[in-house]
C-alpha cells in the first residue's frame, strides 16, 4: 500500500492517520519513526534539480512529515509548520494591507489581541473586537474593507463556543476570510475546515505536542492560492520549526487521541467538584447544559475539551490566593500537555488585555486538566477551594 494513502480521511480514522499519515517508513533502514533530518542543505542532481529539498528554512523532511500528518488530521489539502503559534498567526495576519479591517472575538487571546491591536494596528489595519456568539453585533461589525474573522472556539479563557458554520456563512456573504483557532479543541474534536473555515491555525506546544517541551505553530488551508501566500510567507520570514520541534509535535500527534480521552474524562469530574463547592460562583464549560455555547459545541465538537474556567465568588485576591494553593495543579502559563496547570489569566496569559475590550474577570481561574489520577487532582482543587 501507497504511504500517501494513510493521508485519506474518507478510508483511515483518526487515530491511524495520527501514526501513520506523511511518515513513511525510511526507505534506507526501514526505521518506523519518522528519522530527525538535521541537513541544512541537500545535494542537487543539477542546476535547479533537487528530490523536493534545496534548503533547511524552505524545507525539511522532518517538518514535511509533521505538516503532512497534521493537514491530514484537519481534513485539509495543505499544512505549514511555524516556529510558534503566534508566528503562524502572523503569516495569516500578513495578508492584510493597510486600510483593511478584521473581527476578532472579544475574549480573544491575549498574545493574538496584543499582536493584532500592538503590532499590526500601527501598520494601518484596523480591528474590531465583538461578541461572535450575536449574530446582529457581527452584522454590525462589517465594513467595506473588511478581509478578515477572526475566531476562537472554545476560547482562551473564558470558554466562549462560536457556532463556526454560521461566522463562515457570514464571513464568505462579505467576501471575508474566516480564520479559525482550534488550539483549545484540537483536529480530533473539531475539524473547522469541514464548518467553512478557510484558515485553521494552532499553537503546536498545547495539546498537539502536548509534554510542555516544544514551542510550535501550524496554519491549515485548503485553497491552493492561500497555501501559495503562506508558504511563500514561511520561507521568506524564515518562523520555521527545527527538525527536532518537528520531530517531537509529531510524536506528540500520535498519542493525541489517548491523551484527550483521558483528559476530557478528568476534566468532567473537575466541572463536577467546582459545581458543588460553596467557593466557586459560577463554572464555564462548554459540556454543560447552562452554557450559552452548549448547543453549538454539542454540534460541531466531538467531546467538550479539557479547559475548564471559573470564578471565585471572594473575589481578585481569592482566586490569586487559589491559583498558588495547589501541588498538584501546577501553577504555570501555557495549557494542553499531559500535567494539570492553574493560572489567573487576568494576572498572567492576559495582563496585556487589561483596560482593553478584552480584559477577562478579576476572580477567574483557568485549569489545564491533564491525564494524572483524578482521584488526586480532586482532593488537590478541593482542598484548596476549602482554604479560601
Amino acid at each position: 500500500m501507497a504511504d500517501d494513502q494513510f493521508l485519506d480521511a474518507n478510508r483511515f480514522g483518526f487515530e491511524t492517520r495520527a501514526i501513520r499519515a506523511g511518515q513513511p517508513h525510511d526507505p534506507a533502514s526501514g526505521a518506523v519513526v519518522t528519522p530527525i533530518s538535521m541537513a541544512t542543505t541537500f545535494a542537487q542532481h543539477g542546476v535547479g534539480e533537487h528530490r523536493g529539498f534545496e534548503y533547511g528554512r524552505t524545507g525539511n523532511p522532518t517538518r514535511k512529515a509533521l505538516e503532512e500528518c497534521l493537514a491530514s488530521l484537519e481534513q485539509a489539502d495543505h499544512g505549514l509548520a511555524f516556529a510558534s503559534g503566534m508566528s503562524a498567526t502572523d503569516a495569516i495576519l500578513r495578508r492584510l494591507r493597510p486600510g483593511d479591517h478584521l473581527v476578532l472575538g472579544d475574549d480573544a487571546y491575549g498574545g493574538t489581541f496584543r499582536l493584532i491591536s500592538k503590532i499590526i494596528a500601527p501598520m494601518g489595519i484596523s480591528w474590531t473586537a465583538v461578541d461572535l456568539t450575536d449574530a446582529d453585533a457581527l452584522a454590525a461589525a462589517w465594513t467595506d474593507t473588511t478581509r478578515l474573522v477572526w475566531v476562537e472556539t472554545p476560547t482562551n479563557p473564558l470558554l466562549t463556543v462560536i457556532d463556526i458554520e454560521a461566522v463562515a456563512a457570514a464571513a464568505h456573504a462579505h467576501d471575508a476570510l474566516l480564520v479559525v483557532d482550534n488550539t483549545f479543541a484540537t483536529p480530533y474534536l473539531q475539524q473547522p475546515i469541514t464548518l467553512g473555515a478557510d484558515f485553521v491555525v494552532h499553537s503546536t506546544t498545547k495539546y498537539c505536542g502536548g509534554h510542555s517541551d516544544v514551542v510550535g505553530g501550524f496554519v491549515a488551508v485548503n485553497d491552493d492560492g492561500l497555501a501559495e501566500e503562506l508558504a511563500f510567507v514561511q520561507n521568506g520570514v524564515g518562523a520555521v520549526p527545527s527538525p527536532f520541534d518537528a520531530y517531537l509535535t509529531l510524536r506528540g500527534l500520535k498519542t493525541l487521541s489517548v491523551r484527550l480521552d483521558r483528559q476530557c474524562d478528568n476534566a468532567e469530574r473537575v466541572v463536577e467538584l467546582l459545581q458543588g463547592h460553596d467557593a466557586v460562583s459560577e463554572v464555564l464549560y462548554p459540556g454543560l447544559a447552562e452554557h450559552r455555547g452548549h448547543a453549538a459545541a454539542a454540534k460541531q465538537m466531538k467531546r467538550f475539551g479539557a479547559m475548564v474556567s471559573f470564578r471565585v465568588g471572594a473575589g481578585r485576591d481569592a482566586a490569586m490566593r487559589l491559583a498558588a494553593g495547589t501541588t498538584v495543579f501546577t501553577l504555570a502559563e501555557s495549557l494542553g500537555a499531559v500535567e494539570s496547570l492553574i493560572e489567573h489569566p487576568g494576572a498572567m496569559t492576559h495582563l496585556s488585555a487589561e483596560g482593553s475590550p478584552l480584559e477577562v474577570p478579576d476572580d477567574l481561574i483557568r485549569l489545564s486538566v491533564g491525564i494524572e489520577a483524578v482521584d488526586d487532582l480532586l482532593l488537590d482543587l478541593g482542598r484548596a477551594l476549602d482554604a479560601l
